[in-house]
């Protein structure tokens, strides 16, 4: 085999598996070195917050309380739910334009759950005293002056803790998902009060994640600019060993966050904070926090600290307009656009324009594959010129097999020189496949981790472009009356991974045979491998792929033919 054949079969192989590994070994997002490093915290030795004492179990002290207790409704185009007055607990909201699947009928996404439900989910804010003052806890018991919380009506809650010290929180929200909240305390005491004001997301059980490596779900941060991730499993191993994880930053913000949704603390993001990932062994919950600077209250003094909440989908527009609005730095991190950020944000920005105006983003799709063809049709041009040329070439490099089959260092010379001689560059057929792979990881990330691509529908069976294609040949595509779903993913060929495989051997048909016996069995296979394993991947991108590779062969069809024209 002559170099350049094995550094073609070398750039093939390259590039199949920077398609299958990439995510596996670079999947996480870019992260820049903190200036402030996270440090594991021996939870003895750090500033107290109080936490609530709840747990697991329907029959604790504050479960049994939380059934006579009022709650305060929340309403807004996005969101329903409520907020108990006892802890002032965030604890039920549901997204009412997310459903669990396409069915119209199934359950809407519901996101916070109550703390006397199976695996609570809440928020809370509060504070915490270094002198041991008395401060509401998860048991106090808040005063609400209204029922219900929207847009357009805000909420106070007060508590009185008998000792001097007045708290309030007036609560608000937004038409989407943000939630502000000031803590007010005032201090009608003859002496100065020292407090720390604290807020806290704590999320109780084992949650379920989609088990994927290309995605992060679980606790995770910005602090100095930088994304800070933790899974659930490692933070729970750092918890049983009675340490936290705890970083100082001026501004940034704290969450966890599912594959689509996402619970995020965001303090004055002009002043300091401890941000903390614990895992808390009493209750089984894992739990994100800040501690905020030290507030002094004066004697008969007041004073008020502006918090904020995110709960809801992480829409890229609507994340990008908040961290513009209100200054949260890196704030669209919380999608999990992956080592390729700057790729695949424009490349998301351009899907929802295209979208716009075709109407369905499976032809944003096709419309945006085509302007990547024609931005990369130049470079694809002279690739497909130089495959074309060696078309022509395959006779002669079959006279010099048989004529210097014995002495292959000869063998080879020549070939190079006729190479050289033609302007041929065997290696160019890799080009294509070579420029498709950032594109391909861009749109593969849009639709696996963008919320915007849950459920887009198609044409025809394709209801939703972030799943499979829901189709397989082992039931003749749906005309058996039985179901395929216990096959493995790659084993369930459907329609359009089958185009996808049929274009590439379409597309092989263009290119001149190989005159090596192990390249033209490496060829020859890659439309299979390719097929079972597109088969994996969203329809979306399988649409995308086919696609490119018909684009791709009537451009090279046309090409090979004027070069055929001009040798003839």
């Amino acid at each position: 085999m002559n170099p350049d054949t094995r550094n073609l079969i070398a750039a093939i192989c390259l590039s199949m598996s920077v398609l299958i590994g990439y995510q596996i070994l670079f999947g996480e997002p870019t992260q820049q070195n903190v200036k402030k490093e996270q440090q594991l915290v021996d939870k003895n030795n750090e500033p107290s917050i109080e936490l609530p004492k709840d747990n697991n179990t329907p029959l604790t002290e504050v479960t049994k309380k939380t059934r006579n207790i009022d709650r305060i409704n929340i309403i807004n185009d996005e969101l329903q739910g409520s907020i108990s007055l006892l802890g002032a607990r965030i604890d039920d909201l549901v997204l009412k334009k997310y459903r669990k699947t396409l069915d119209p009928e199934s359950d809407q996404i519901r996101f916070l759950k109550k703390i006397d439900e199976r695996e609570p989910f809440f928020i809370q804010f509060g504070w915490s005293s270094p002198n041991k003052n008395k401060v509401p806890n998860g048991n106090t018991v808040w005063k609400g002056s209204k029922s219900s919380l929207d847009p357009n009506n805000p909420v106070t809650l007060t508590w009185n803790n008998g000792e001097g010290l007045k708290f309030s929180q007036i609560i608000s929200i937004d038409d989407n998902y943000m939630i502000k909240v000031i803590q007010k305390v005032k201090n009608e005491t003859n002496n100065s009060v020292n407090l720390y004001p604290y807020g806290l997301i704590r999320r109780s059980g084992e949650p379920k994640t989609t088990d994927f490596f290309v995605l992060h779900e679980g606790p995770l941060g910005v602090f100095d600019g930088s994304l800070k991730e933790h899974s659930y499993s490692d933070l729970k191993e750092t918890g049983q060993k009675g340490m936290s994880i705890k970083t100082e930053e001026n501004g940034g913000w704290i969450g966890i966050t599912d594959k689509y949704w996402m619970a995020a603390l965001i303090p004055d993001q002009n002043t300091n904070s401890n941000f903390t990932f614990r895992y808390v062994n009493n209750s089984a919950s894992y739990q994100t926090d800040f501690l905020g600077e030290l507030s002094k209250i004066p004697a008969n003094g007041e004073i008020e600290i502006v918090s904020r909440v995110f709960s809801g989908a992480k829409k890229l527009n609507l994340l990008d307009k908040y961290e513009e609005d209100l200054k949260i730095k890196n704030f669209d991190l919380a999608i999990d656009f992956g080592w390729f950020y700057f790729l695949t944000k424009p490349f998301f920005y351009a899907l929802s324009w295209a979208n716009n105006i075709l109407g369905n983003f499976g032809l944003a799709i096709l419309a945006i594959t085509v302007v990547v063809k024609i931005i990369f049709f130049p470079l694809a041009n002279k690739s497909y010129k130089s495959m074309a040329r060696m078309r022509v070439l395959t006779p002669q490099l079959q006279q010099l097999r048989e004529r210097f089959g014995n002495d292959r260092q000869k063998m080879n010379m020549e070939m190079m020189a006729l190479y050289k001689r033609e302007k041929v560059n065997p290696a160019a057929g890799c080009l294509p496949i070579l420029v498709q792979i950032p594109v391909f990881f861009a749109l593969y990330k849009v639709l696996f981790v963008s919320i915007e691509m849950r459920q887009a529908p198609f044409f025809g069976w394709i209801k939703d472009l972030s799943a499979l294609d829901p189709t397989s040949i082992f039931n003749l595509f749906g005309l058996l009356p039985y179901s395929t779903d216990f096959l493995p993913d790659f084993l369930n060929l459907g329609i359009w991974p089958l185009l996808m495989g049929a274009t590439m051997v379409l597309q092989q048909r263009l290119n001149p045979k190989p005159p090596d016996p192990v390249q033209a069995q490496i060829f020859a296979w890659m439309p299979v491998v390719f097929t079972f394993l597109l088969a994996t991947f969203p329809a979306g991108l399988v649409i995308y792929w086919t696609w490119n590779n018909l684009l791709s062969i009537a451009q090279q069809w046309i090409i090979t033919r004027k070069i055929n024209k001009e040798k003839s």
